[in-house]
């Protein structure tokens, strides 16, 4: 068994995520979830889990439990360790450096070396609980010996920085969550049918997918292009999947049936965009049938429920996240399933 830490405030939408590199994630408490195994990979891939690590124990949230439980417990390990406690966030009053010292202290009489600068091993302590507007859980703490870390570079690839950028592009924190989800993995074949300035393609590509990118403005599908291109220079072999960004309709794709693995796209957003209501629903929804000819899994992301839409292009919901950007924007993640 595997301890995740889940990052962000939305544990259902981190634990569907974290679901594209491990098996059977459930969230215990507020911030943290277990799993039965987990691809290291496609952990480091994730953009809502900080890390995973090997399950050692699970206590009530408290200290002499913890120390009680770490004392009891069976594992293996060589070398020097350290271990690194977290009160998740901030909701059991745990003192973490009170929990580090005694869960240390535990480790010296098995017989371990203490370095906190250079360990082999990094015992994490993470003592979590509390209402969350995911659910409610009991507090508790879990011990697991680290097993890896997703990398945190999205900071370095902020949309204002590519070479063509236009308004409200998703964040590629959230655009990395969304392809993970659709499951994008090296050699999938991940198809955009309104690929805009192109994020939900970098993100694909980065994970090592081949990427398709369709747009029925030139303008987008020049940008797109160029903003692959960039990332592609910039990143190396990092971004090696196959990239085609074409000019396109997505009610009317230029792809063979069952063309790709998933699909995933951002649909216009109906305050921001000059497309009159009746014809933004025949485009959902000419998208959202294209999209069940071509592949057997799809992401949507809108400003409202497509869930009839979804459903009438023979689709099966699989599950349906409200997260809110701001105060007038709640964007609607539709995870879609071949029926």
């Amino acid at each position: 068994m595997y301890c995740l830490e889940l990052a962000g405030d939305e544990d259902a939408f981190a634990a569907c995520e974290a679901a594209a590199a491990a098996s059977a994630v459930d969230v215990v408490a507020g911030g943290v979830a277990t799993a039965r195994g987990i691809d290291p990979d496609g952990v480091r891939r994730l953009a809502y889990t900080h890390a995973a690590s090997d399950l050692v124990a699970r206590t009530d949230a408290d200290i002499e439990a913890a120390a009680a439980a770490l004392t009891a417990a069976q594992f293996d390990r060589e070398g020097p360790v350290a271990v690194r406690a977290r009160d998740v966030r901030g909701r059991t009053g745990v003192s973490t450096q009170a929990a580090e010292q005694r869960l240390g202290s535990v480790l010296v009489d098995r017989g371990f070396e203490i370095d906190l600068d250079d360990p082999d091993h990094e015992l994490r302590a993470l003592f979590a609980g509390g209402d969350t507007e995911d659910g409610d859980y009991g507090a508790c703490c879990l011990l697991g010996w680290l097993a890896v870390e997703s990398r945190r570079d999205y900071g370095e690839r902020r949309p204002t920085d590519r070479p063509f950028v236009q308004p409200g592009s998703m964040a590629p924190l959230d655009a990395r969550a969304l392809v993970n989800i659709a499951g994008t993995e090296p050699g999938a074949k991940i198809v955009d049918p309104m690929c805009g300035t192109g994020g939900l393609l970098l993100e694909a590509g980065l994970v090592g997918s081949d990427v398709i990118g369709i747009d029925a403005q030139w303008k987008m599908t020049r940008g797109s292009r160029e903003n692959l291109a960039a990332l592609r220079e910039e990143s190396g072999e990092a971004f090696d999947g196959n990239v085609t960004v074409i000019h396109g309709d997505a009610t009317a794709l230029p792809l063979v049936d069952d063309a790709a693995d998933a699909v995933v796209f951002d649909a216009p957003y109906g305050r921001q965009s000059k497309i009159a209501r009746h014809e933004l629903a025949d485009l959902v929804a000419g998208a959202l049938s294209e999209a069940r000819r071509i592949a057997p899994r799809a992401v949507v992301v809108a400003d409202r429920s497509w869930e009839d839409a979804a459903t009438d292009a023979d689709w099966a919901v699989e599950r349906r996240f409200e997260r809110r950007v701001h105060g007038s924007l709640v964007r609607h993640v539709h995870v879609l399933t071949a029926e």
